[in-house]
């Protein structure tokens, strides 16, 4: 494989899009049929049937353009590998994407069948269905579709497989081996991944790794991501009466579970949304020149804001993109009792709380767990990982049963990577427009196998819109991101090195 410093040399970069555009929106065309026959496969990872279905398509639609491509079994379901044949002197990009998609619930959609591909165009502050004829006359880039996964991520999936189909029509040489790696379980965590990738490693080898997931800055410019926060999980729970008691009888008796759990949260952050947990910030300096290239991603706060509706944000960092440099710690749920319309007057048995904690390169997520656990300890509470027996109840006033999810870590590569430099000239050129440069992106991709098992360095590539709705009813993507995306894949394979 050849070293990074190769690739400081450029040669000419081979491009269609300044020659024929026309062929760029016929493969847009195509692509939009490829993607509509790819999203009508559902690809819920709960769904071992549906995995396999979207396995053969892949495999298909890859070997017809002369890919070899493998079907690598894990502890849970089967990854999808793909290779060009390789050749000894050239370096090597390995790919990665994922395949499967969140869970839908069809009456949240604004569309009969999540898995058939709507075509849509804007009217006023809603959208209006167009029928895919529309399109053979008006390729409109303005214009979405909308499906399951559109975005996230088989429409990325699309676009690669659409640029080297334009390589190749183009008789174009690609000046790397290309390796391409597929989840099929990223929704649901991708726990079998950091096995797969070590049992896999001599398959994987490659110089760098490129990331196709998430969406980009939402200034619509091209946008490098040098990381990703990672992200573990905590579940708390804490008791009051054996069982749910009349609250006329026992309010002001029976101690309230919800109290006692508010209490807790209460203590790990202050006023201004900082934690207050001893050492949960530890590690983190920036430095000038890190806060230079922060400042430098154009957000506006103003607008960021509007879209959150509040007032102020939290002083986790002075501004958003510093706020992205620590470590979270987020309430994703909570539960005690019952609300609603099946509301009861009752002293709760229990109250749940559901965290997540997200990383950052300089914090292990089981240190974090345990300040986690150590805090909650000083405040009073006897931890059990169990759900405490009668004896114990009787015993402590306050009872914690602390459960504790899998860790997936932060991965960050230097800002100064010379993969990163071509990326970054790659795209300014192939856009005439300077790249937003991220540091590290509030998301999490299940990276770090790779970089701790093939020890490379790894950028993501954001090809979709980024008010795509993934994870979300009506998840889309904008025409014009398929025409993005596979003249970002084309020129990213098609730029010789010596």
């Amino acid at each position: 494989m050849k070293k990074a410093t190769l690739f400081f040399i450029f040669l000419s970069t081979i491009s269609i899009f300044s020659q024929d555009t026309l062929q760029l929106k016929s493969q847009v065309g195509q692509s939009i049929d490829e993607l509509r026959e790819f999203i009508a496969i559902p690809n819920d990872a709960v769904d071992h049937a549906d995995i396999n279905r979207n396995l053969t398509w892949l495999t298909k639609k890859f070997n017809l353009r002369g890919f070899n491509s493998s079907i690598l079994p894990t502890e849970g379901e089967s990854l999808f590998f793909a290779a060009l044949p390789m050749e000894d002197e050239k370096p090597t990009i390995l790919f990665y994407m994922h395949f499967d998609g969140q869970p839908v619930d069809p009456s949240q959609w604004n569309q009969p069948d999540p898995y058939k591909v709507v075509v849509k165009s804007r009217s006023g502050d809603g959208w209006k269905i167009k029928s895919f004829e529309d399109l053979n006359e008006n390729l409109d880039y303005d214009w979405r579709l909308f499906g399951r996964s559109t975005s996230d991520d088989k429409g990325p999936i699309i676009m690669l497989l659409s640029a080297i189909d334009l390589l190749q029509k183009n008789n174009v040489e690609i000046p790397f081996n290309i390796k391409v790696i597929l989840d099929s379980e990223e929704e649901k965590g991708s726990k079998p991944l950091p096995k797969a990738v070590k049992e896999y490693r001599e398959l994987l080898e490659a110089d760098f790794l490129i990331i196709a997931d998430g969406p980009m800055h939402v200034s619509d410019k091209p946008t490098l991501v040098y990381g990703c926060r990672g992200i573990t999980t905590m579940t708390l729970t804490t008791y009051g009466p054996m069982k749910p008691q009349h609250s006329g009888h026992y309010g002001n008796y029976a101690p309230n579970p919800g109290f006692l759990l508010a209490e807790v949260l209460a203590s790990m952050k202050d006023e201004h949304g900082k934690v207050t947990i001893d050492g949960y910030y530890d590690g983190i300096s920036l430095d000038d020149s890190t806060l230079e290239i922060l400042k430098s991603v154009p957000d506006d706060v103003k607008t960021i804001n509007s879209n959150l509706a509040i007032k102020t944000p939290e002083k986790v960092g002075s501004f958003y993109q510093e706020s992205l440099q620590y470590p979270s710690l987020n309430v994703r749920g909570l539960e005690s009792g019952w609300v609603g319309d099946e509301v009861r007057t009752i002293v709760p048995a229990t109250a749940t709380v559901e965290l997540d904690l997200r990383l950052v390169p300089e914090t292990d997520g089981n240190r974090l767990k345990d300040l986690v656990k150590k805090h909650i300890e000083q405040q009073g509470f006897y931890i059990t990982d169990t759900v405490p027996t009668k004896k114990q109840r009787m015993e402590y006033d306050k009872i914690m049963r602390v459960q504790e999810g899998s860790t997936m870590d932060a991965f960050r590569t230097n800002l100064d990577n010379p993969y990163g430099t071509v990326l970054v000239n790659t795209l300014k050129d192939a856009f005439s427009e300077d790249v937003v440069q991220i540091r590290i992106m509030g998301g999490t991709v299940p990276i770090a196998p790779f970089i701790n098992e093939l020890q490379i360095p790894a950028f993501v590539v954001p090809m979709v819109n980024p008010d795509n709705n993934q994870h979300s009813p009506n998840e889309n993507l904008k025409i014009g991101q398929l025409a993005y995306g596979i003249k970002a894949f084309y020129e990213i394979l098609s730029t010789s090195t010596n």
